[in-house]
């Protein structure tokens, strides 16, 4: 048995270190899959920019594109195609009046629109977006169009960041408009018959085929997208009688420099809009683009930071480990010696969980609470476990925007069977083969956690709502959730709680005393234990809960999921371990109630995360602005925090059921 769990430990560690080494040798690497290859352009061929919603770090309330009184195109604002991940997350891409031709530069600008003269209110919402740093978000390709920022202290370094500020307050204390933008945009060129070649075995080689009709045999693909954000006020007899895409001149000198502002916003006042393109040859290949993006700054040196984590926590971990099996083994073989019952007072001061043997497996406090808390716990971890795993493998791509929200829901739907059966399965393992009330069982399992978590949802909605944001979730499709949570989600967990109900349950090894025995007086709560254990599982954790946070409050990529599988099954490993330590514990000094602890003891990491969201907030997102940003942050850190227990707290609560079932069943008691 041993050797055989050696081998399988082995092979999973393999596995995981292959995927670690793969997302961090090449991060853009993993995200295309066989099957889905690029778009390629003819020179003259259109290309037209999508917009996003507004989005601040400062505000994390998104609002619409067009809430400010921007430039349309000449046809209307269309929806794009949006999925339901994007949708969750505030994206609302819609089109832009941005268009050019393929390697067709726009050396002269080109006059958008004149906006009617600007009423006080809408003077006043453009200074609010100033204010709170809403950036303007550009797509080509499905990339975000990236900006460019010189560092002041050291020329020499770009800041690198997606969209561009609506606008900027100058040192006048006036506001200025951001109204004439210069993109970059970066091609490679691909020869097409060696695409052909290279990917005849796929299904897409027919489409390839196809495209060879031009003369030159050749395609472009984008491989960048870059802005150039100013400010200039146009001449008003320059744009006089313009319609839109028409060539103008500008009243300010050659060249674009954001530092220097002049397009005033004021009341009574129109804007002019106008814009200009270059392309420029790349040597980036298609596959390589998203590297931009997802490079981090420093990266060697949270790489560092991270492995040596990895190596500390692993020691912690095995040094746990090797003490645990040592006293465990030292107390039976000690017991055995002694002869069992002919020496039995001096076997209880040797092994003193012994004596807690008919107890030890009674019934806990709030049985059904425990069981649907695990139940929740096991659909959550194995969410996030499936999740991690696709997106280790490149099956949820950051050009496929909302793939990752949109998996985890489906994930969570689906493993709804899970949270049934686990459920129940200890619902039925703790009254000894009494399946009555398992159906009460199964029918919480499929409202505790998912109820809290719409609830809260529910009312972030309702506030996102009244204030006009993107973030809010269309009524349709809150319905569509509403009827997935009661269609799917609940009938799976109850088919869970049903296939429990007739699978054999586990049975205890030693019978349970009628009377239980009474607990002796602790020098020490356990509860301090137990508060205190969460610090070794938060140890492996809080790194990569920097980069999770920021990936959703500062709205950087988050791309680094083979390591992420790797940090999960060292937190799966050390909140069992941890666990199982303070279930021994407790068993020595004869106190046999251990359920709830063993949840609690790994469950408490969640403090922890919860203390390092409050953190997060008062140092890195110190600039949050208003109290729906912070309601927003409050609110889903709660919820998340909730998560993280329930997930650990099963981990905990599994291991120590494992660990108290074979120290009993092994020795031989009276």
């Amino acid at each position: 048995m041993a050797s055989l769990c050696a081998s399988t430990t082995t092979t999973i560690s393999a596995f995981l270190l292959i995927l670690f080494i793969h997302s961090g040798h090449s991060p853009a690497a993993a995200f295309y899959l066989p099957g889905s290859y690029p778009q390629r352009y003819r020179p003259g061929d259109t290309l037209a920019a999508k917009v996003n919603s507004l989005t601040s770090p400062s505000s994390k309330l998104p609002y619409p594109y067009y809430s400010l009184p921007f430039c349309a195109p000449q046809h209307g604002a269309r929806h794009a195609a949006e999925s339901l991940g994007e949708l969750l997350l505030g994206d609302r891409i819609e089109t832009s009046p941005y268009r050019f031709s393929m390697l067709n530069n726009t050396t002269t600008p080109l006059f958008l629109c004149r906006t009617d003269p600007l009423s006080p209110g809408t003077t006043e919402l453009i200074k609010s977006r100033i204010d709170d740093a809403y950036q303007v978000n550009l797509l080509l390709d499905t990339l975000p169009v990236m900006r460019y920022v010189k560092n002041p202290v050291a020329p020499d370094v770009l800041h690198r960041s997606t969209g561009f500020p609506v606008g900027v307050r100058a040192d006048d204390g006036e506001y200025y408009v951001y109204n004439h933008i210069k993109l970059t945009v970066l091609v490679n060129k691909q020869n097409t018959t060696t695409r052909v070649e290279s990917l005849m075995a796929t299904a897409d080689g027919s489409d390839l085929i196809s495209f060879t009709g031009g003369k030159e045999g050749s395609g472009y693909t984008v491989v960048g997208f870059e802005v150039v954000p100013c400010s200039v006020e146009h001449d008003a007899a320059a744009i006089k009688n313009k319609s839109m895409y028409d060539e103008i001149t500008l009243k300010a000198t050659t060249g674009c420099d954001p530092s220097v502002v002049s397009m005033r916003v004021q009341d009574n006042m129109p804007l002019v809009f106008s814009y200009e393109v270059a392309f420029v040859e790349s040597s980036i290949e298609w596959p390589s683009r998203w590297d931009a993006y997802l490079e981090m700054g420093g990266a060697k040196v949270h790489w560092f930071s991270i492995l040596n984590s990895i190596v500390v926590v692993s020691f912690l971990a095995a040094i746990v480990l090797v003490i645990l099996l040592r006293t465990v083994r030292r107390d039976l073989a000690q017991y055995e010696e002694l002869g069992g019952s002919e020496s039995g007072t001096h076997a209880d001061e040797l092994a003193g969980w012994k004596l807690v043997a008919g107890d030890v497996f009674r019934e806990p406090s709030h049985p059904v609470l425990l069981c649907v808390l695990v139940g929740d716990g096991v659909r959550i971890l194995g969410m996030g476990v499936v999740t991690i795993v696709f997106a280790a493998l490149g099956f949820m791509s950051p050009a496929c925007r909302g793939a990752l929200v949109t998996g985890m829901l489906c994930f969570y739907l689906v493993l709804g069977v899970a949270a049934g059966y686990t459920a129940v399965s200890l619902w039925k393992t703790v009254r000894q083969g009494d399946t009555d009330g398992w159906k009460s069982v199964a029918w919480r399992a499929s409202f505790a956690f998912p109820g809290v978590g719409f609830a809260v949802f529910t009312v972030l909605n309702c506030v996102l709502w009244y204030n006009g944001s993107t973030g809010a979730v269309p009524f349709l499709l809150f319905v569509v959730i509403l009827l997935l949570w009661f269609f799917v989600s609940v009938p799976l967990t109850l088919a869970g709680g049903l296939l429990a109900s007739r699978v054999r349950h586990i049975e205890f090894p030693v019978k349970t005393n009628k009377i239980a025995r009474q607990v002796p007086a602790a020098q020490c709560s356990p509860w301090v234990f137990v508060a205190v254990a969460g610090t070794l599982p938060f140890g492996t954790l809080f790194i990569e809960l920097f980069f999770i946070m920021s990936s959703l409050w500062l709205g950087r990529v988050y791309y680094v999921f083979g390591f992420l599988l790797v940090v999960l099954s060292l937190l799966v490993t050390v909140c069992a371990e941890v666990s199982v330590v303070l279930t021994y514990m407790g068993l020595c000094v004869e106190d046999w109630r251990w359920w709830w602890r063993a949840f609690f003891a790994s469950g408490s990491v969640a403090l922890y995360t919860l203390s390092y969201a409050v953190y997060y907030l008062v140092f890195e997102l110190h600039s949050l602005a208003g109290p729906v940003s912070a309601a927003l942050y409050v609110g889903y850190s709660l919820l998340m925090a909730l998560a993280v227990m329930l997930a650990t707290g099963a981990v905990g609560l599994g291991a120590s059921f494992c660990f108290v079932h074979y120290l009993f069943s092994t020795v031989k008691l009276d």
